[in-house]
């Protein structure tokens, strides 16, 4: 069985403006700089995702890089653990309106595993791929930036399984379903390849700054 059950299409279903807007009216101007247009504050981290949360067996999982590389790898758990981390303060904001502002990450930069791989001048794109066929597409761009991680650890906690654990991709400038849950590997790729989200309804690019959320 497929482990994401198809959605309905999302445009903009469900969604109580004057209530997001009540909610946004509470934030203090100086916070409500941080926040993209139509968006709240929590401080709670809802969880959201399509079908079963994944078990995590450490014998079996590995990591891998591959596609326009000039160095794909392949590693098992332990090898990816012995990977630098560095940790990273950030805000996050999801397409269902909420925003969590100054949450601290732990895990391996992006930068580190580019240096690892080198991508070639062909690599424009990067699928990541998690568990049970889930993608999510970027273009090579949104990965250069500094606070973009390989994540394990969220606000000085190990992630939970629904957060995404054993490994979250963190792609801050991105809407958050970019940051793909669960992950297993990167294909660095010439064209682009809409991913799960994507195919249902959601914005091919997801910048929050210009409320790129639906098709």
């Amino acid at each position: 069985m497929s482990f994401f059950r198809l959605p309905a299409r999302l445009k903009g279903k469900g969604v109580d403006e004057a209530k997001v807007d009540a909610l946004r009216a509470r934030t203090p101007e100086p916070v409500r700089e941080r926040v993209p247009p139509g968006q709240f504050v929590t401080e709670g981290w809802p969880v959201l995702h399509y079908g079963n949360v994944p078990r995590f067996i450490e014998s079996t999982w590995d990591f891998r890089v591959w596609g326009q590389v000039e160095h794909p790898v392949t590693l098992d758990y332990p090898s990816f653990r012995e990977l630098p981390v560095v940790e990273r303060t950030m805000d996050i904001h999801c397409v269902t309106r909420w925003s969590k502002l100054g949450m601290t990450w732990e895990g391996v930069p992006m930068a580190h595993l580019l240096e690892m791989v080198r991508p070639t001048a062909e690599a424009r794109f990067v699928i990541a791929h998690s568990e049970a066929g889930f993608t999510a597409n970027l273009p090579i761009e949104a990965i250069l930036d500094d606070d973009v991680l390989l994540a394990h650890k969220a606000d000085g906690k190990q992630l939970t399984l629904d957060h995404g654990w054993p490994l979250r991709l963190v792609v801050p400038s991105r809407y958050f379903w970019k940051s793909a849950k669960w992950l297993r590997g990167l294909e660095f790729a010439r064209a682009d390849r809409p991913g799960f989200w994507e195919q249902n309804g959601y914005h091919n690019d997801a910048d929050p700054w210009k409320e790129e959320r639906h098709w």
